[in-house]
């Protein structure tokens, strides 16, 4: 993608970013200009996407006028009738898109369109597999989350067999890190008799921050105000890390937090950043004083 480098940046990570756009609602516009122009400053690798929004003849598909500004690919995922046009799922991609795939998630329904949307990049490590999705937003849908990220589990494990870099999976998850839907994909609970793990980028990265994503201090948040604020409900979620380094969490930080000058947020939510290792650590660098090469492939 174009824009400012990233000067903080390993060369050997790919930076990703999971934002909801909040549609055309508000001053959508300017909220757009907003999230263009953080991108060009980030300069992320993939971007994804929920709440993007194409209604023909009357607004061009969020995701392609950001993927125009940025130079970068993009796949779009209808997933809601609305307004005359339809809300979806993207992925902004710097890297070209190999191919995509979209299903409907459990408890979908024809007002809420809950559906994942899977895209193969072609990284510069090898075939790269980024996932995004929205899932059931009210705080008494525990349940259907649950049945929702087991859905979304056995998708990513479709990809696995000879798939040599990590997977990701971003998206506006609507729970907070306590929830047993998310705790089982961190692996700290069961569900369905079943254990998974997945690295949640900003636990992993800064555990002592609470990460908020869904900000009383945003006033876009304010239409939904029966919704408890100052949760974090936006998640950068990323397969096992290899023991060659692969899928290490670099860093983790939330964007799209601050207003501009007249005090328009980019949207109703904050967004989250990470940078994700994705190749290989060199042996020098792995090999501890004194160890002889592979000395570290021994049991611990």
């Amino acid at each position: 993608m174009s824009g400012m480098p990233a000067n903080d940046r390993a060369a050997d990570a790919l930076r990703v970013i999971t934002l909801n756009l909040w549609g055309e609602n508000g001053p959508h516009q300017r909220r757009l200009e907003l999230v263009g122009a953080e991108l060009e400053s980030l300069a992320p690798d993939v971007v994804a996407l929920q709440e993007v929004r194409e209604v023909p003849g009357q607004l061009v598909n969020q995701a392609e006028t950001l993927a125009h500004r940025l130079h970068a690919h993009h796949v779009f995922a209808p997933s809601t009738a609305w307004g005359g046009g339809t809300e979806g799922l993207a992925v902004v991609s710097r890297f070209p898109v190999r191919r995509s795939a979209h299903r409907r998630l459990p408890h979908a329904t024809d007002v809420e369109g809950r559906i994942v949307l899977s895209v193969e990049l072609d990284g510069p490590a090898g075939p790269l597999w980024i996932h995004t999705t929205h899932l059931s937003y009210r705080q008494n849908e525990g349940k259907l989350r649950e049945d929702q990220v087991l859905s979304l589990d056995a998708e990513i494990a479709l990809r696995a067999p000879g798939l040599e870099q990590p997977q990701v999976l971003l998206g506006d998850f609507n729970t907070v890190p306590e929830s047993d839907e998310i705790r089982w994909l961190c692996g700290l609970t069961t569900l369905e008799s079943r254990r998974v793990f997945y690295q949640d980028a900003w636990a992993t990265a800064r555990a002592a921050e609470p990460g908020i994503t869904w900000a009383r201090q945003n006033p876009f948040r304010a239409r939904m105000n029966w919704l408890r604020a100052d949760r974090r409900i936006d998640y950068i979620f990323v397969t096992a890390p290899r023991r060659d380094g692969r899928g290490s969490i670099r860093e983790a930080r939330v964007v799209f937090e601050r207003p501009d000058a007249d005090g328009v947020y980019p949207s109703d939510h904050f967004g989250v950043l990470a940078d994700v290792q994705i190749a290989p650590t060199s042996e020098s660098a792995l090999a501890e004083p004194g160890v002889p090469s592979g000395g570290l492939d021994r049991k611990v």
